[in-house]
């Protein structure tokens, strides 16, 4: 895949989760932008067509699908991955969606912990279930990561649980779990031989009131979430636009010089804003030990097997 979304190496086709608002619609415009053809997986098909219009106000011509996708339902995830085995070759899942800091506990609809259900285990489904899509393309898997991993463990009793619940906590606890999972995912295709990638990369602190927009349609498209009343001041010395969050997201999607396994990320002051690297995660995002207890619980939760040693 190329290093540059505009390189002459020829269109690939980009699946993001979430994309029709905040990180994954600037994914989504960037990689059009860059002559990728693009798959809006998403729950809202208004927003989807929004999302739609706003990027061919940039790209006239941008080659565009759209997956109906509720990540906190397994039976959606399920219809969705077979509706996107219909739409040709697959090079790159970018699994973007998510929810966060629900004030309450809230439930998917088979009932586990929202944040969790939705950012971890819904794409862990859907990534068990479109694997030999990428498979036959030698593409890759790229998994949305944050900075919040840095201050949580799991649940020791249940790597899925929330315990005594805490809204931004469990949101970085689903943020460590994509990481445990997308890291391990990394190994076991190694081990079993496949060209498929597995890659984590994070946007820093990326803020919609710092965007700046392509085109006209941007603005169109909704904030994906309130901010935080205490980062207004200086903001620009400590977070940056989701246009430039985004950037790490669309390298790690289609970067040539993308390797399994890398961690992409802002090069800058703790990682919150910058040019697109390879950056360290904490090492309790590379815990084997604490992945495999994810993971098991995982499939569990899912129904959703793994079957790697098919795809070498």
């Amino acid at each position: 895949m190329s290093s540059d979304p505009g390189a002459p190496a020829g269109p690939r086709t980009v699946v993001v989760t979430g994309a029709s608002a905040g990180l994954g619609y600037q994914t989504a415009e960037q990689l059009a932008v860059g002559g990728h053809r693009v798959v809006l997986a998403t729950r809202d098909s208004g927003k989807a067509a929004a999302a739609e219009r706003s990027i061919r106000s940039v790209v006239p011509d941008a080659q565009l699908e759209h997956v109906h996708l509720d990540l906190a339902d397994l039976d959606s995830v399920r219809t969705a991955a077979a509706a996107l085995g219909t739409l040709g070759p697959v090079h790159a899942v970018l699994n973007n969606a998510g929810v966060v800091g629900s004030r309450e506990r809230r439930s998917t609809a088979q009932g586990h912990e929202l944040q969790m259900g939705t950012n971890h285990l819904g794409h862990f489904a859907w990534t068990g279930l479109v694997l030999p899509l990428l498979q036959d393309t030698g593409g890759r898997v790229v998994h949305l990561g944050s900075i919040s991993h840095r201050w949580v463990t799991l649940d020791r009793h249940d790597a899925l649980g929330a315990g005594h619940y805490n809204g931004y906590r469990q949101y970085a606890r689903s943020k460590l779990a994509v990481m445990l999972f997308g890291f391990e995912l990394a190994q076991r295709l190694a081990d079993g031989g496949s060209a498929v990638s597995s890659v984590v990369a994070h946007p820093g602190l990326a803020l919609d009131s710092l965007t700046e927009a392509a085109g006209t349609g941007t603005p169109a498209v909704g904030s994906s979430r309130s901010e935080p009343a205490w980062i207004g001041p200086g903001q620009r010395f400590v977070a940056q636009g989701k246009d430039a969050g985004a950037v790490p997201l669309v390298h790690a999607s289609v970067g040539d010089d993308v390797r399994s396994g890398e961690y992409w990320g802002p090069d800058g002051w703790f990682q919150l804003r910058g040019r697109a690297t390879v950056v360290p995660a904490e090492p309790r995002a590379h815990d084997r030990h604490e992945a495999a207890r994810l993971w098991a619980a995982s499939e569990a939760a899912s129904g959703v097997t793994f079957a790697l040693d098919a795809l070498g």
